[in-house]
């Protein structure tokens, strides 16, 4: 899977699987665009691996709940870039609450971060990979889409609208040559979630609980939006991945 040459946009890799499919881009050849929301400390330490690659890239921050900095984004990194081949919209938002216990504001927050702003984000990538006729885009959704998990109400509501604005829109985008899918991914062990697991947390023992045996890794991630990318899969349209060893 080659990417040579080729210029992406990930949001939200400052941390976890952002940071892991940006470094794997870049691994595979590509010039990579990091965005990050809050603290540049992660998107900074990865640009610095993909700089040692011999790779080009970006560190770039938005507020994606700004729909109209998350058209912006995809401009500013192909002004970094030269151009724009590729967005991964990995950038999101969690949160458990019951459904009687959530506020309009909690809502709102993970309907605009998770959903408008991967909207408006994709809308501005699309005006700059339709002037050369191509492109992919590959969005982060979850399996929380598809199964059912108690106070996770909005957070898997954000999810499954993810998976239907992939469905519908890459019908539209393919006729301007770029190609659309999804990834609705499993459990992938980030350093939140060890953080909050605390030490003795054992995740081969844990990975046991899976039928593939072990717990997807960032770089497991990194590889399927790569494939998703290249011509390999350019067959694949509109497509929702369930990724999660199972």
């Amino acid at each position: 899977m080659d990417l040579t040459g080729r210029r992406f946009l990930v949001t939200g890799a400052g941390t976890g699987i952002g940071r892991s499919v940006a470094t794997r881009l870049a691994e595979l050849g590509a010039d990579v665009a990091l965005h990050f929301s809050h603290s540049s400390a992660g998107a900074e330490s990865a640009l610095i691996d993909i700089l040692g690659m011999g790779r080009n890239g970006v560190a770039l921050q938005a507020d994606l709940g700004d729909a109209n900095a998350a058209r912006a984004l995809p401009h500013r990194a192909a002004d970094a870039l030269g151009g724009l081949d590729g967005l991964v919209n990995n950038a999101g938002i969690t949160m458990n609450r019951a459904l009687m216990n959530t506020t309009v504001e909690q809502f709102d927050t993970l309907f605009n971060v998770n959903v408008r702003g991967m909207f408006f984000c994709t809308q501005g990538a699309v005006e700059i990979m339709q002037e050369s006729g191509f492109g992919t885009v590959v969005n982060l959704s979850s399996v929380h889409a598809f199964g059912g998990l108690v106070e996770h109400s909005v957070y898997a509501a954000t999810k499954a609208a993810i998976v239907g604005f992939t469905r519908t829109t890459s019908i539209e985008l393919i006729q301007k040559g770029i190609r659309m899918n999804c990834i609705a991914s499993g459990w992938v062990l980030v350093e939140n979630q060890r953080k909050a697991l605390g030490s003795d947390f054992d995740d081969r023992d844990a990975g046991l609980g899976l039928p593939v045996g072990f717990i997807g890794t960032g770089d497991d991630m990194g590889n399927l939006v790569a494939f998703l990318s290249v011509d390999l899969s350019r067959y694949i349209v509109g497509q929702t991945i369930v990724w999660d060893g199972d």
